[in-house]
């Protein structure tokens, strides 16, 4: 018995350290069951009014608040060439409108993530470090607005006025922003193309029926001169 003792005294101490370590560490399962659950992810909610986006998980009417900003700091250091930089604006500002310009005018669920991410992470990866902060700010207190190709041009609209009035720069009329950023591109003009041919067609049915009715009128015409001379 007295040798069975050491075995039996370790047995109680490790089931005791099990039991122990159980209730100081949960599993990684209770752990895993909130998305929210770091204070990192839980400041990322969104305090401005952002348009929520439906659950991916499929359940009806459900919303969801995509975080606020892409996890992680900018990336970029300063930039301090002034020229580089104004330089750097009109050509981020450019593809940024015409982007927006050209979003689907019904953008699916996928389409409009992708959009919010593209958004997020171009604040993270932008060349200039201190005006990927600036943007970031906006992206806090103005979030993307993804529901429609105008809500999204809108908003870009917006945006950028406020980076205009901090730098003391005019002010642009958001109402023609479409047609500022218009690019010519092939669908755009594809479709100007078949508004074109749809008139011509219309025109040329009308013209057929002018004709026709020439010809009816020389037929009349000419019964009447029939007619004449036979009387």
């Amino acid at each position: 018995m007295s040798r069975n003792r050491p075995i039996t005294y370790i047995a109680i101490i490790a089931a005791f350290i099990f039991f122990y370590s159980y209730l100081l560490f949960p599993s990684s399962s209770s752990r895993s069951a909130s998305p929210y659950n770091s204070p990192e992810q839980s400041s990322s909610s969104w305090k401005g009014k952002g348009d929520g986006l439906p659950d991916s998980s499929g359940g009806g009417g459900v919303f969801r608040t995509p975080p606020m900003n892409a996890p992680g700091e900018v990336i970029m250091p300063k930039l301090g060439n002034e020229t580089i930089k104004q330089e750097l604006g009109r050509a981020s500002w450019k593809l940024l409108h015409t982007m927006l310009a050209r979003f689907p005018e019904k953008p699916t669920m996928d389409e409009r993530e992708a959009l919010k991410s593209y958004l997020y992470l171009f604040g993270r990866l932008y060349p200039c470090g201190e005006c990927a902060t600036h943007f970031r700010l906006l992206l806090q207190k103005y979030p993307p607005q993804t529901s429609s190709r105008d809500a999204a041009s809108q908003w870009g609209c917006v945006v950028h006025n406020v980076v205009n009035e901090r730098l003391r720069k005019p002010i642009f009329d958001c109402g023609t922003i479409a047609d500022k950023y218009h690019c010519g591109c092939a669908e755009e003009d594809e479709k100007k193309r078949k508004l074109e041919e749809e008139g011509k067609s219309e025109g040329s049915g009308s013209e057929l029926v002018e004709k026709q009715k020439v010809v009816d009128r020389d037929g009349e015409e000419e019964g009447e001169m029939k007619l004449v001379k036979e009387g």
